[in-house]
């Protein structure tokens, strides 16, 4: 353990925390209140998503290429289930297409996620859809889009902030879901299980865009809203084995936690492999997504999580495309809905939400 421990940052106490959270980025909620035009289109995609599929009304001369490189080995369903959208959409809409997946591990197949990058680009497809998490993939994107000689259209999933210094220079869509938004639906729960106080500690996902949007704006928000302090921080290798064993060792210096707040569901799960382990039942722990935690929230093990309309972005890059052939214009940013799921709520609720989620990728 002690050398996976080493791959494992404890970052700070509650006593030195940064200000200012993702200077660069646009706020989804700011973004759309200062560009309204955009808002529109946005709004007219939510609508788009939950009507009956318009199909294509120009005709195509050969198959539109698209490919999509993603971190998809891990426990969240989120990106199978987005790629299965995706294709029943464009099925729907009659798009002729041809769509290449090249998954990998996050923060690990550094290579591999590399050589998947540079095999895209020489395919040169019409569509990228690729994740923007490192600083490795930005500058990746940042190349693209400055590329004057490509005429590859970039979309950006699983982040909903325009980075402001691209300015002219933006993808086509960012579209996922806001992990602010996620993230403060998921303090509220906290603040509602301790209204008043509370130590708690931080499994962030590893170093990057995903950690700072989840994990830094909770500390944040929950800092602003009471006595809540964090006692223990690490950053993990985004999986499973990596969070069980940083849950060991905070809690060995940490012993008086009130709940761990986990970034990602492989992080919550393995915080609740370990609370099993040192039978730490009076520790609370998060999931983020709704995927496996569904069924973990209704067996209790874990409290809550917020339950992504999984399907709603596979079916919006479809629509975006559709949109995009048309030479109409697409919306520059468009997030998904959220629903919270206790452990108190019933199995009626539980099949509602599985329902909506998942409409396309449980056919």
């Amino acid at each position: 353990m002690r050398n996976t421990l080493t791959a494992l940052l404890l970052l700070f106490t509650s006593t030195c925390f940064a200000n200012d959270l993702l200077l660069d980025y646009w706020q989804y909620d700011k973004y759309l209140e200062q560009h309204p035009t955009q808002n529109a289109l946005t709004q007219q995609m939510h609508q788009r998503i939950y009507q009956a599929p318009v199909p294509l009304k120009i005709p195509q001369d050969k198959p539109i290429e698209i490919d999509i490189v993603y971190p998809g080995t891990q426990l969240s369903d989120y990106w199978w289930r987005n790629i299965k959208a995706l294709e029943l959409r464009l099925n729907e809409l009659g798009i002729d297409y041809r769509l290449r997946k090249y998954s990998s591990r996050p923060n690990m197949d550094y290579r591999r996620e590399t050589e998947s990058l540079q095999t895209a680009l020489n395919n040169a497809p019409d569509y990228l859809i690729f994740t923007l998490d490192t600083s490795r993939h930005k500058k990746f994107a940042e190349n693209l889009l400055t590329s004057s000689n490509r005429d590859t259209k970039l979309i950006l999933i699983n982040i909903t902030t325009p980075i402001k210094h691209w300015k002219n220079h933006q993808p086509l869509m960012y579209v996922g879901f806001d992990h602010v938004l996620g993230t403060k639906l998921l303090a509220n729960e906290y603040q509602k299980a301790f209204p008043e106080q509370a130590d708690f500690g931080m499994m962030y996902f590893s170093p990057g865009y995903i950690s700072e949007a989840r994990g830094d704006t909770f500390i944040k928000y929950m800092k602003s809203q009471g006595d809540y302090s964090l006692k223990s921080a690490y950053f993990t290798n985004a999986n499973r084995q990596s969070a069980y064993e940083a849950t060991i060792s905070m809690l060995k210096k940490q012993k008086n936690l009130d709940f761990i707040y986990a970034c990602s569901t492989d992080l919550a799960f393995g915080v609740t492999q370990a609370l099993s382990q040192l039978d730490r039942r009076d520790v609370m722990v998060n999931g983020w997504g709704g995927g496996a935690e569904i069924e973990a929230v209704a067996d209790g093990i874990i409290d809550f999580t917020v339950v992504r309309m999984t399907d709603d972005t596979g079916i919006a890059m479809a629509e975006a495309i559709k949109l995009d052939l048309q030479n109409k214009p697409v919306p520059q940013v468009f997030s998904g809905d959220y629903e919270v799921l206790t452990k108190y709520d019933d199995n009626q609720k539980i099949e509602a939400l599985k329902s909506k989620a998942f409409r396309y990728s449980d056919r």
